[in-house]
């Protein structure tokens, strides 16, 4: 994972809040942050959301309201949410949730940004490219 090394914070609680629809964890460096599932799920780290290069990204519409139905540790270094929606693709490395949490405002600035660019709402349900929702390659 970029940017994982022995000097990155690591988690040391790591709470799933429901009714607030909110990742809450905490690291080895004093950070405390309460992630959105939305934002989780809008900056998914997976091939669907992000494709296999720059350009291929798939603008994520409709998760206002997703919430996260499990979540499983993948080793010592990421865990993998699965979302309301079924997705369940994408591994949230500690660097990763690190900078969802500490970038917050400029991430959801930069979504809302290039939803008004592509003329769609937060709440738009998604659209499926090609016919389907999952990575072809996969």
């Amino acid at each position: 994972m970029a940017g994982l090394s022995t000097t990155t914070p690591t988690p040391t609680e790591i709470t799933v809040h429901q009714q607030s629809r909110v990742l809450e964890i905490a690291f080895s460096d004093g950070a405390r942050f309460r992630i959105p599932f939305e934002l989780m799920r809008v900056y998914s780290p997976s091939a669907e959301v992000k494709g296999h290069g720059p350009g291929q990204e798939t603008l994520q519409t409709g998760k206002r309201e997703v919430l996260i139905t499990a979540l499983a540790p993948v080793g010592h270094y990421a865990v993998q949410p699965q979302f309301s929606d079924g997705h369940d693709s994408g591994l949230f490395s500690w660097d990763y949730l690190y900078e969802l949490g500490a970038h917050e405002a400029r991430m959801w600035q930069d979504y809302e940004d290039r939803l008004s660019a592509a003329g769609l709402s937060r709440d738009q349900p998604m659209v499926a490219k090609g016919g389907g929702s999952a990575c072809a390659s996969h």
